[in-house]
C-alpha cells in the first residue's frame, strides 16, 4: 500500500499505491495544499474501488508535502511537474488522474482526466481569502492585494503551507493549462458538492463510486 520512489533531486518520496503489476496504470496527482486534505480520502477510497477493478494506481507526495523531507519552501510549480514525470516513469503509469489545480502537473505524455480542474491563479486566490477570513476572526486587517504583493517577493504562509515566492509568483500566473489529451470529469457528473468546499475533511461514498466508474470505464 506504501510504495517509494526518488524525485528528480534524488530524494525518496512515498506513494500510496496498488501495485499488481497489471498492465493498466493509473497516476493520480493530488489537488494542491489545503485541498489535498480535503480530498485525500476520496483519492484513496477511488483508488481501492479501481484495485477492485483491475486498475493499478498511484497517488505520490509531492516534494516538500506529507512524509517527504525536502523544503517545502524551496518548491516551485515546475520542480514539482518534473516530479509528476519521474513518479509517471517510475511506475509506468498509461493514464493519469488529476485533482484541482493537479492538473498542472500532469505529465503531457499521458492521456487521462482532470476531475474538476482548476488554475494556479485560482487556487492562489482561494488561499490568499483563506487567510484574509482567518487574519479577520482574529481581529487583524490584511488584504489579499497587499498579501499578494508580499508573497511575489518574500514568499508566504497560506493555510499552514509556507511558500516560497517562486512558486507563489508561478501560481499567479498559472492558467488551467489547454489541451485535449485529458478529459474534464465535472462535479455535476459525480454529484454532490466538491469536498474542497466544505470547511473540514469529509468524504462521499457515492462520489467515489461515481468518479472510480468513469475512470475504470475508460481504463478499458
Amino acid at each position: 500500500m506504501i510504495a517509494a520512489w526518488r524525485n528528480p533531486a534524488g530524494g525518496e518520496e512515498y506513494a500510496f499505491a496498488f501495485d499488481r503489476g497489471r498492465t493498466q496504470r493509473l497516476l493520480v496527482l493530488p489537488a494542491l495544499f489545503d485541498e489535498a486534505n480535503k480530498t485525500r480520502h476520496l483519492m484513496t477510497q477511488v483508488m481501492r474501488r479501481l484495485d477492485e477493478a483491475g486498475v493499478d494506481s498511484f497517488l505520490p507526495d509531492l516534494p516538500g508535502c506529507n512524509e517527504s523531507l525536502a523544503s517545502l519552501q524551496e518548491q516551485t510549480l515546475e520542480s514539482w511537474r518534473e516530479a509528476s514525470h519521474a513518479a509517471a516513469r517510475y511506475f509506468r503509469a498509461n493514464r493519469v488522474l488529476t485533482i484541482r489545480a493537479g492538473a498542472l502537473l500532469a505529465p503531457s505524455s499521458l492521456p487521462g482526466w482532470r476531475y474538476a480542474p482548476t488554475g494556479g491563479a485560482n487556487a492562489l486566490r482561494t488561499l490568499l481569502r483563506a487567510r484574509t477570513l482567518s487574519a479577520r476572526e482574529a481581529g487583524r486587517s490584511e488584504s489579499t492585494e497587499s498579501l499578494l504583493e508580499q508573497g511575489l517577493e518574500e514568499g508566504l504562509e497560506l493555510a499552514g503551507y509556507r511558500l516560497g515566492p517562486a512558486m507563489i509568483r508561478q501560481l499567479h500566473a498559472a492558467g488551467l493549462p489547454e489541451g485535449d489529451a485529458l478529459a474534464d470529469i465535472t462535479q455535476d457528473m459525480i454529484g454532490g458538492s466538491g469536498l474542497w468546499m466544505r470547511a473540514e475533511p469529509d468524504f462521499d461514498a457515492a462520489q467515489a463510486d461515481a468518479l472510480a466508474a468513469i475512470v475504470a470505464t475508460g481504463m478499458e
